[in-house]
């Protein structure tokens, strides 16, 4: 069934899309991460249309981490929250506003929008705010503390884009640059707590299929390990501590990453796609901190490469995973992935190695000019990604699950 089959049926894949969250964030999270950095090295060659006083790069970066991954944020939480306290989900005019203050911002940012930069502020947070009080408000209905995590990681991920933005707006570059980078060291925190609690059960599912057992139990203490860590790291850098210091907190968290990617190890059966891509996402943002954490200390390489590891990394590989098995979970299908999401991971494999290891001094530069090719195997990755999943997400037989 295609689009066109479904549309004819008074608009039915229009209804489809903001039945759950996941269905309209998840593309809009694909297609902004695939075209935003595209459009800005090969099209605007590394500048955007109405920027001028600001560095284009903040601008890029601060785009990533709150259009990019926050698209994917809205469709996890509004998908995965319902889940975890059995209540009814958001769904059509609460999504559509959801998108609608993402979009506004999305707008502004991929054009550099410098004399509209308040509206861009307003825009982001308001998307937000409405996400937390919706998280907020789901807690104290339930009166559970399930999503108190969550809570607490959105709140820190809201004040950073927030001074990013008031940064950006008052041309305080300095503090919009912390700011920004603040985010999205922020971002692998959430990383962290979203796949200490996907690994799990994926896991059990893989191991037993039939879900009559559990088989898979990680140790509690180590379910919070990496964005434990990394709170202590954000807690450093924004208290000031030293390079050292900090250097030394980043390498920690990066460790505990690196732990979460050892629990993948489950024989054969971490083979399958959905276990390593898991696993890969912990192993890109654990190697990601780690080598931010050294090049504090010393080591022959910059923070930006590192930075790029781990955001770029570690997160771009989680919402792969997070994309492919809620993808399966949420449509009533099984899991297991066809050719082109399996290709999706390679090509996002070799546009993070090819963004990042150059520039760190590690592996030769790729011909053509910097980081053209990482940005087209980037976007390749998750338009396969889409060309996949897109029937599923717009099939009305899929919304009963």
């Amino acid at each position: 069934m295609t689009t066109q089959d479904i549309a004819p049926a008074g608009g039915t894949w229009r209804r489809v899309i903001v039945d759950e969250g996941f269905r309209l964030f998840f593309p809009l999270g694909a297609l902004y991460a695939a075209f935003a950095p595209f459009l800005w090295l090969a099209v605007w060659h590394m500048q955007l249309p109405f920027a001028a006083g600001l560095p284009p790069a903040l601008w890029h970066g601060s785009e990533m981490i709150l259009g990019a991954w926050g698209a994917v944020l809205i469709g996890f939480l509004t998908t995965a929250a319902p889940e975890w306290t059995d209540t009814q989900r958001p769904q059509g005019a609460q999504l559509w506003r959801l998108a609608g203050f993402w979009a506004v911002a999305r707008v502004l940012g991929l054009l550099g929008a410098e004399p509209l930069l308040w509206l861009s502020f307003v825009a982001d947070l308001g998307w937000m705010l409405l996400l937390i009080l919706y998280l907020v408000r789901t807690s104290i209905t339930r009166r559970t503390d399930r999503l108190l995590p969550f809570i607490g990681w959105a709140t820190a991920l809201t004040v950073a884009a927030g001074v990013t933005r008031w940064g950006m707006a008052t041309g305080n570059i300095e503090l919009a640059w912390r700011a920004m980078v603040l985010a999205g060291l922020i971002f692998t925190g959430i990383l962290g707590l979203a796949l200490g609690r996907i690994a799990a059960p994926v896991a059990s599912h893989v191991l037993d299929p039939s879900e009559e057992t559990v088989p898979f139990r990680p140790h509690p203490g180590r379910m919070n390990l990496a964005p434990g860590l990394v709170a202590v790291a954000v807690a450093g850098e924004v208290a000031g501590f030293s390079l050292a210091v900090t250097g030394w907190l980043w390498v920690a968290a990066g460790a505990a990453f690196m732990d979460r990617m050892a629990e993948g190890f489950l024989g054969r059966e971490s083979f399958r796609m959905e276990v390593m891509a898991v696993m890969t996402s912990a192993g890109f943002a654990g190697l990601g901190l780690m080598a931010y954490g050294a090049a504090r200390l010393g080591a022959p390489w910059g923070e930006v490469p590192a930075f790029h590891m781990a955001v770029m990394g570690g997160i771009g590989f989680g919402v792969l995973s997070v994309f492919a098995i809620a993808g399966k979970f949420h449509t009533g299908q099984k899991l297991g992935q066809s050719w082109l999401t399996v290709a999706a991971a390679w090509a996002l494999a070799a546009a993070i190695i090819l963004r990042t290891l150059p520039e760190m001094g590690l592996i030769p530069w790729p011909p053509g000019p910097p980081h053209l090719l990482a940005s087209l195997l980037w976007a390749a990755a998750f338009l396969l990604w889409l060309a996949d999943y897109r029937k599923a997400l717009v099939d009305p037989a899929t919304t009963a699950h």
